[in-house]
């Protein structure tokens, strides 16, 4: 998960794949990459389960990880009827990656993530919340996946850091040796009856075609619930959260086809 623009709700869209893929049985792993660790938070858990395993130690030694010891599980394990569907395990965001985003773009240091990625084979899916920057703790999660999701919310500033989003991965891969395999836009937070929200949707089909993804995602009042609660959507009662997981469940189908 990737965006030059804060607030468009990364770390939104990582959440509810994750939920998505607990409620379809799929072994997951969340990496968050985001020094805030926002993600973290949403996936429940304490500032004491996270103190060793994080993102900072992960990349300290790669060729040294073992996901049993630098992941957690998530606190979603509690949620009845969901959380013993699958596995659901966390590398969590902390301060201490912050000298990673500075680190010279050299191949070795692109490659951490990858590499510690590379000597697990218990997770059907990682997810990886990146910073909302294009600094090296981005790249170095570029590095690492097959496929980036671009998120946008359909206003002027956000289509323009989507562009400058999907610019920046296609310099990653003419300047590197590592290469994504697919890059798409995932629409959140849209308000269906907004003329400015419409246009700025068809704005960003015209633009990126068939590599915006559908469904898009409505902006609904009942995510601050959920993420308050640092609680899966796929959980969580009413219509609204319904809708949302079912929006979820058709990108994750997308995702692993």
């Amino acid at each position: 998960m990737s965006s030059l623009k804060g607030g468009v709700g990364k770390t939104s869209v990582t959440l509810g794949l994750a939920s998505a893929a607990l409620r379809r049985g799929v072994d997951t792993l969340v990496v968050d990459l985001d020094p805030h660790g926002d993600a973290s938070t949403g996936l429940g858990l304490s500032a004491a389960a996270t103190k060793e395993a994080d993102a900072a130690a992960v990349l300290a030694a790669p060729k040294k990880v073992s996901f049993d010891r630098n992941a957690v599980p998530s606190g979603w394990a509690r949620v009845p009827g969901l959380g013993d569907r699958a596995r659901l395990d966390v590398v969590a965001g902390s301060a201490r990656a912050l000298p990673y985003d500075r680190l010279p773009g050299t191949a070795k240091n692109l490659g951490l993530l990858r590499r510690a990625l590379a000597r697990t084979d218990r997770y059907d899916l990682v997810l990886i919340d990146c910073p909302p920057t294009v600094n090296s703790l981005t790249r170095i999660g570029w590095a690492a996946s097959d496929k980036v999701l671009s998120v946008a919310e359909p206003s002027l500033f956000s289509v323009a850091g989507t562009e400058r989003t999907m610019r920046a991965i296609a310099r990653f891969e003419t300047e590197s040796e590592f290469k994504v395999r697919a890059a798409s836009v995932v629409l959140n937070k849209v308000q269906r009856h907004s003329e400015e929200h419409r246009y700025r949707t068809e704005e960003l089909r015209g633009m990126f075609g068939r590599l915006v993804v559908s469904p898009s995602i409505a902006e609904s009042g009942v995510w601050q619930q959920v993420q308050g609660a640092a609680y899966p959507v796929h959980g969580w009662p009413g219509a609204e959260a319904a809708e949302a997981a079912r929006g979820f469940d058709a990108i994750l189908e997308g995702l692993l086809g």
